[in-house]
């Protein structure tokens, strides 16, 4: 299945310059390359498009049409031959986010497992997109008047009902959500932030602050909304000893957010940040 060109050659294209399109022209496989980018520099992005392309060439040419068909070959060709699997021994390697990492050690997490069953699907020809489904991504294949869901990160294995209610209870949410759009295809802008969500806890719980920091710009970039994100990259920049940089996230968010629940924590930590200005003065 061809596909069309991107404006710019993907490797070629600024995360920044990406995240101000409008959300109808985002490709998740650019946001997904650049997000792998800030991890490797020199990241092949043909190479990644044309495993990709490899792996769809033998289900486009099954020209499946029935969705229990499409789902059963997808997991065959994906999980069983090519064998992609969740990385249960090591689930919070940051390598488990990057696409181009998943492709080459063939273990992933469940959304970027998901990424390459939903590439991998939508270049076949199927109708694929990715499920933002609760503490677990999920891929969703569509047909005429039904869907079915599928979960990459078990084998691509086919989720019923009750297997769906049954990861609700495990997560603490009501069944009845089901039933108010849980399983529409969740929007690529919302799928790279969890992306990045995913490997800001990483870095984190990893002490990691220099990349930690750069996941922080994109989420900025990608979410101009998203407060925490702004907050957190202010206070991030103060304890990496860039006043300025700090100073300027966080009396923007004291602007736009004027009555945010932590705004009197904000203020004290932008009054250490003027002191310590005044005492480098000589």
């Amino acid at each position: 299945m061809t596909r069309e060109p991107t404006a710019l050659p993907r490797g070629n294209l600024d995360f920044t310059e990406f995240a101000a399109r409008e959300d109808e022209d985002l490709d998740l496989l650019t946001g997904a390359l650049l997000i792998a980018r800030d991890a490797r520099p020199s990241l092949d992005f043909a190479g990644v498009e044309a495993k990709l392309d490899a792996l769809s060439s033998p289900l486009e040419a099954l020209s499946l049409e029935r969705l229990s068909d499409q789902a059963e070959a997808l997991a065959l060709e994906l999980s069983e031959r090519y064998g992609l699997s969740g990385n249960k021994a090591d689930y919070y390697d940051p390598d488990n986010s990057f696409i181009d990492q998943v492709l080459e050690r063939r273990v992933g997490i469940p959304i970027s497992l998901s990424l390459v069953y939903v590439e991998v699907a939508q270049r076949a020809g199927f109708r694929a997109s990715g499920i933002g489904f609760p503490g677990h991504f999920l891929v969703r294949l569509d047909g005429e008047a039904e869907h079915l869901i599928l979960d990459p990160f078990a084998g691509g294995r086919v989720l019923d009902q009750r297997d769906l209610e049954a990861r609700l209870d495990q997560v603490g949410w009501p069944r009845k959500v089901l039933q108010q759009g849980l399983l529409d295809p969740s929007p690529l802008r919302l799928i790279l932030a969890r992306m990045l969500t995913n490997l800001r806890s990483i870095y984190l719980k990893r002490g990691e602050l220099p990349r930690l920091l750069v996941v922080l710009d994109r989420l900025v970039a990608l979410i101009p909304a998203s407060k925490e994100a702004l907050r957190d990259r202010g206070i991030l920049n103060a304890e990496l000893g860039a006043p300025e940089a700090a100073r300027a996230d966080l009396n923007e968010y004291l602007e736009r957010w004027p009555n945010a629940d932590d705004g009197e924590a904000v203020r004290r930590v932008l009054n250490r940040l003027g002191k310590l200005n005044t005492r480098d003065l000589n």
